[in-house]
């Protein structure tokens, strides 16, 4: 019961984290970019979009990280390879994130307007990575526990 519990709220969690980075690189940013704002506008817009996102994140990875460790102490075989595998997987996608939050989005915040374009497009490059992290660390997660049948 209390794997199955973990299981349940580990995969909500991870498909919550890959939902909606997927959601913004596909849906809001090519939306946002056919306002047409002058760049100091932009700007501002895609700082309003961010601002407080980060606190969101960060129990949403602790808690991956936590319910993670769980199923990985309390099964075995390959089941606890996966898990371990997958908590190396989201401590990869939490370091591009704390990349993102405390270094890059301090660094846009004062950048001058030229800076700005390349510092977006590393922005960009930095969400693919986490998206496709966090999106294997999931299916690894999910393929996991429903090849064995038992959950």
């Amino acid at each position: 019961m209390l794997v199955s519990s973990l299981l349940t709220v580990h995969l909500v969690l991870a498909a919550m984290w890959c939902g909606s980075m997927g959601y913004s690189l596909l849906v809001v940013q090519p939306k946002v970019a056919r306002f047409g704002f002058d760049d100091d506008r932009l700007e501002d817009f895609l700082t309003l979009l961010a601002q407080g996102n980060r606190w969101k994140v960060v129990p949403i990875i602790a808690a991956l990280l936590v319910t993670g460790a769980g199923v990985a102490a309390l099964t075995g075989g390959g089941v606890r390879l996966t898990f371990l595998g997958v908590l190396v997987v989201y401590g990869a996608a939490a370091a591009v994130f704390a990349d993102v939050s405390w270094r890059h989005w301090p660094a846009r915040v004062f950048a001058l307007p030229e800076e700005r374009p390349a510092l977006r497009h590393g922005l960009r490059v930095r969400a693919w990575t986490m998206l496709v992290l966090v999106g294997t660390a999931f299916a690894a997660a999910l393929l996991a526990v429903t090849s064995r049948g038992q959950w």
